[in-house]
């Protein structure tokens, strides 16, 4: 009896110990990214009594049969799912901004508004050499502006592609790493420390790819994973130990598609796909903004064709190249302005061509149609800012959930710790209870 009381005294010390051991690290991890609140699992040891002798005492005492993770597979999941929705609109958010930056930022709106005053004003003196050279001065800004923009979009493009082949480096390393924790999740013991470590660091890095691709996961038994980028319907990067690398091409409207192996990937979600909406709206409003320059230099360029010059001459194209980043002055000489109709003599003051300029802008609608294209990025901009916050909200509440559940509470383990030391004070005092009973059998003549 005494020796049974001294094993399971030594067994439940023993467990204390393993308990107060695990409640310690939780402590020191509670500021750990990524640590997963772990419990000790106790069970009792079976044993059966000697054969022939069933009517006797045999009690073994408890043992730490497994370290738990407080883990919960749902939230988790849904961590990373609304971490990707929210790095998705928050990418394309960025995107969308720099697209504002360039278009406002080089005044195309307000420099062809200044472009169509100097008409108007010329209108009043066409012969005036002064007023003459400030439309040329105007013609020369507004072009500049186009120029200006375009390049500023280009420049916002390169940054997002460059920033987005910098990630997909990252994702290729982080699914390399991933597969060599898959390898080492099925060389260790479950319910080991070194697994739940294993554990902590996977689902550290499927939240971190999770927030470039939209991930679909598949878990084994041993806990090793699958993962698909772009969905259930997407292509495998990890399976065990391995690794299937992401790949970009970037087209040459600046667009970018995704592919593993060759087989394109559709990403819905991750900061991934927001960088490709991004480029696709950077590459669609920078058509727009070729259109807009090509359609003013045509009107321009027309109306030159229909008047004479200041000497009398034919007049010749004011704006020379094609699209938004390649407009610019055909000539420098405010004498070339065609302010009166074909065929007039030099130093003609009829204006009629110039009217007939002024009336094409007014009903081609030129300033209408850049107002049109800065405005429908600024509501772009401001409605992909709700979206995103709104998004950011319902990743943080997951977060929030997830490490309620998941985390650490310093209260609860201080309470543990209390427990824990009175179960080994509690343990400590039984094998001391068996010591005095063998002392005393020892004792008896």
């Amino acid at each position: 009896m005494a020796a049974d009381m001294l094993t399971v005294g030594l067994s439940g010390a023993k467990v204390a110990r393993g308990a107060l051991e695990i409640t310690a690290n939780n402590i020191a991890n509670a500021s750990t990214e990524g640590y997963v609140r772990r419990s000790a699992v106790a069970s009792e040891v079976s044993a059966s009594s000697i054969a022939m002798r069933p009517g006797d005492i045999s009690l073994s005492g408890a043992r730490i049969s497994a370290i738990h993770r407080n883990a919960d597979m749902f939230r988790q999941a849904e961590v990373r799912r609304t971490s990707s929705d929210s790095a998705r609109a928050a990418a394309e958010l960025n995107g969308l901004e720099n697209i504002e930056s360039a278009v406002e930022g080089a005044r195309v709106y307000d420099l062809l508004v200044d472009f169509e005053a100097s008409l108007s004003e010329l209108a009043a003196d066409p012969t005036d050499p002064s007023l003459r050279a400030a439309v040329m001065s105007a013609a020369s800004n507004m072009a500049g502006s186009f120029r200006i923009a375009n390049d500023s979009l280009d420049a916002a493009a390169k940054g997002l592609q460059f920033e987005a082949d910098g990630e997909v480096e990252e994702l290729n390393v982080m699914t390399g790493e991933l597969a060599r924790i898959n390898l080492r999740i099925g060389r260790t013991a479950e319910g080991t420390s070194e697994r739940a470590t294993l554990l902590d660091q996977r689902d550290g890095l499927l939240e971190k790819l999770s927030n470039k691709v939209d991930l679909q996961t598949t878990f084994n038994a041993i806990g090793q994973v699958e993962v698909r980028a772009g969905g259930a319907s997407g292509e495998l990067i990890v399976q065990g130990g391995s690794t299937f690398a992401l790949g970009t091409t970037t087209a040459a409207d600046g667009t970018l598609t995704f592919d593993v192996g060759g087989t394109a990937v559709a990403l819905n979600g991750g900061s991934l796909a927001g960088k490709a909406l991004g480029l696709q709206a950077i590459a669609d409003t920078r058509s727009s903004l070729d259109t807009l320059a090509n359609d003013i230099m045509s009107t321009v360029n027309t109306a030159q064709g229909n008047g004479a010059a200041l000497d009398g001459s034919g007049g010749q194209p004011l704006f020379a190249g094609t699209g938004a980043g390649d407009m610019r002055l055909a000539f420098t000489n405010g004498d070339g302005l065609a302010t009166a109709p074909s065929g007039s003599a030099a130093g003609s003051t009829d204006a009629s061509n110039l009217v007939a300029l002024r009336s094409a802008f007014e009903n081609n609608g030129h300033a209408q149609g850049v107002s049109n294209l800065v405005f429908s990025v600024s509501a772009q901009v401001a409605g992909k800012k709700v979206t995103s916050e709104a998004l950011d909200a319902i990743s943080s509440s997951a977060r929030i959930a997830l490490e309620q559940q998941s985390g650490v509470d310093l209260d609860q383990e201080a309470a543990n710790l209390v427990r824990f030391q009175q179960a080994f004070q509690a343990s400590s005092r039984v094998m001391q209870v068996a010591s005095d009973i063998f002392d005393t059998l020892l004792g008896i003549r």
